[in-house]
């Protein structure tokens, strides 16, 4: 910390217990602000699907495989992404996944054939691999344990959010202008973003706007506000030891189901209002926004609830899996749309779906819970790997079924049954949720 830094730490440590600062919702800003913008550029590509598939050439298979390519390589990278989060914290770490992610998205716009853009979605999902993680560990330091499921919520209301507000502006973007220069717009204001978070985001013991009352109430609550978690050496033994606890096995199986519904409205979402709906494309831009507004409400509500059952005096365990659950199978709903055909139905009962998985999203709220203090990143990664296999084995899946049958029947039906496993999942193996404790975590830091 410059002499500047230590100067304004102290005035605003020596500020009374009554005015404590509120750092920690500016953070928060930046981080919601940066999830919206890692969905809008790994989502995008649904919306220039059509457009894109004609003038490319590409089948329904081959839009399966670059659907599920960018997860081919986000999977992969969780465990490496993690480990650089806790190696070099948060702050290089999120601005360089930022930066490059973004100017993948741009490049997409330059694609020639399937080649170059399988391509860019591969560095896409190389570059996004330590978003999740990332925000995982800035809940569990910046934030006490009764503020944690909100801070979620709100993160991952972003996700949604963005999209359901501006899916028109893009519909209308990609109509006018074409779907090269959608992916250039979006890649162009990632960028932009990142210098910004380069230059507001830092750790609570780096922070010029926090007073020791805020960093003392985090603290309190289980917050690492001392810079302990950084630099951890990383060791094959500690994803062992992780996943041997059932708690974090449990939780990586119902995120995995957790995402296949995610990954629908994601990838093949527009082009099944389109192709089984029959809707106009422009339509689409308009009616796509409300599953996406519901998920949204959906993690909000999921955060509070969760919070509210905990200030109440029900355990943490019931206080973070109940909601999980309930929208997990809420979600299984999803299949009804295959027996309605008033597209009003179609749309009510997708909403519903959706707004359940944005409740069973605050799943990433239990990492904070159970992760072993210094293995924040690495436990996030394990986690986010689980959940984007997902992404790799749903948009396959899905263009095999519309490729085979010309129809969307089975793959509503193959979405429901995962996400009922996905709520088993969290009766039957995960148990309490209390922060896992081995000696490799607590030797593992430098």
């Amino acid at each position: 910390m410059n002499q500047t830094q230590s100067m304004a730490s102290e005035a605003i440590a020596a500020a009374p217990a009554a005015t404590r600062t509120r750092a920690r919702f500016g953070i928060l800003a930046l981080l919601a602000i940066g999830t919206m913008i890692n969905y809008l550029d790994r989502s995008v590509a649904g919306i220039a699907a059509p457009g894109m598939s004609h003038e490319l050439g590409l089948t329904p298979a081959l839009m399966g495989v670059i659907f599920s390519a960018f997860s081919w390589t986000y999977t992969a990278s969780q465990i490496p992404g993690g480990v650089m989060l806790d190696r070099i914290g948060t702050r290089w770490t999120y601005f360089f996944a930022l930066t490059l992610w973004s100017l993948f998205t741009g490049l997409q716009g330059l694609a020639t054939g399937f080649v170059s853009l399988l391509i860019m979605r591969l560095l896409i999902g190389i570059a996004e691999a330590p978003c999740f993680p990332t925000n995982s560990r800035v809940v569990a330091i910046w934030f006490p344990q009764s503020e944690r499921a909100r801070a979620t919520g709100v993160y991952t209301f972003a996700e949604y959010v963005g999209l359901a507000f501006l899916s028109p502006l893009l519909f209308w973007i990609d109509h006018l202008y074409g779907w090269r220069a959608l992916f250039g717009i979006v890649g162009a204001v990632g960028v932009a973003f990142g210098a910004v978070w380069l230059m507001r985001f830092r750790e609570p013991h780096e922070s010029t706007r926090a007073n020791r009352a805020e960093l003392d109430y985090i603290a309190s609550g289980g917050g690492v506000v001392d810079g302990s978690q950084q630099a951890t050496r990383f060791r094959w033994a500690d994803i062992a030891a992780l996943l041997r606890r059932r708690s974090m096995l449990g939780i990586c199986i119902g995120q995995f189901a957790c995402n296949s519904t995610n990954v629908f409205f994601l990838t093949w979402f527009p082009t099944y209002l389109v192709t089984e709906r029959h809707m106009p494309w422009l339509k689409v831009g308009m009616v796509a926004v409300l599953p996406f507004i519901a998920a949204s409400v959906g993690t909000l509500a999921g955060g509070w609830i969760s919070d509210a059952m905990l200030r109440r005096g029900i355990s943490l365990n019931w206080s973070r899996k109940l909601p999980v659950i309930a929208g997990l199978v809420a979600a299984s709903s999803i299949v009804l749309a295959n027996y309605v055909d008033s597209i009003s139905l179609v749309i009510a009962i997708l909403c519903v779906a959706y707004f359940a998985q944005g409740m069973s999203a605050l799943a990433w709220m239990i990492v904070s819970d159970i992760a072993p203090k210094g293995l924040l990143g690495l436990s996030g990664g394990i986690f986010n790997l689980f959940a984007n296999a997902a992404g790799i084995v749903t948009p396959l899946v899905i263009g095999l079924i519309v490729n085979a049958t010309g129809s969307f029947v089975y793959a509503l039906a193959f979405i429901s049954g995962v996400t009922l496993l996905g709520a088993l999942s969290y009766v039957f193996v995960v148990g309490d949720i209390r922060r896992i404790e081995f000696a490799a975590s607590a030797s593992s830091s430098n």
